[in-house]
């Protein structure tokens, strides 16, 4: 049986959290460049290549891409021949956030009460779906979700 520890996930976590908010793919990239080329518009354009330039920024100075660093939503999967030594992998994977939020100066996204909407300052808990594999290995795969604007319904009876 394979054994992973718990600060493994923590710091891996914590990395991925950096990354998902740091570096957007080189094929996104590529895209925008060949969108620019087709795009008929000055104004999607000028949008295109903003997006280009602020990706590069990103990427160079390892700062957000966007002001919402969302919510973490994690896909792990989880080896039925792995085990998890000095702690829970829910609680690696959120002290992995904690780490990687606080490190990166990432904003906290993240309400515990949604009535009195106060933030957890630390953009806990995450989302996490696991699945159970056969094998022997922790794969984890993280994605920042943002929320976008906030928007407000109300309706009279």
């Amino acid at each position: 049986m394979k054994e992973i520890h718990y600060n493994d996930i923590v710091q891996n976590v914590a990395r991925l959290c950096e990354e998902a908010n740091y570096d957007l793919g080189e094929d996104v990239v590529t895209a925008f460049e060949q969108a620019v080329q087709t795009e008929s518009s000055e104004a999607g354009k000028e949008v295109l290549n903003q997006l280009i330039d602020n990706a590069n920024i990103a990427i160079q100075d390892r700062v957000p891409m966007c002001q919402d660093t969302g919510v973490s939503v994690f896909i792990v999967k989880l080896g039925q021949d792995c085990h998890i030594t000095g702690g829970s992998l829910q609680e690696a994977i959120n002290e992995g956030v904690r780490t990687g939020y606080e490190d990166g100066y990432l904003r906290y996204s993240i309400v515990d009460d949604p009535i009195n909407r106060k933030n957890t300052g630390d953009n806990t808990p995450s989302v996490i779906h696991t699945e159970i594999v056969s094998g022997d290995r922790l794969e984890i795969y993280m994605t920042a979700k943002g929320g976008g604007r906030k928007h407000e319904c109300s309706q009279n009876a």
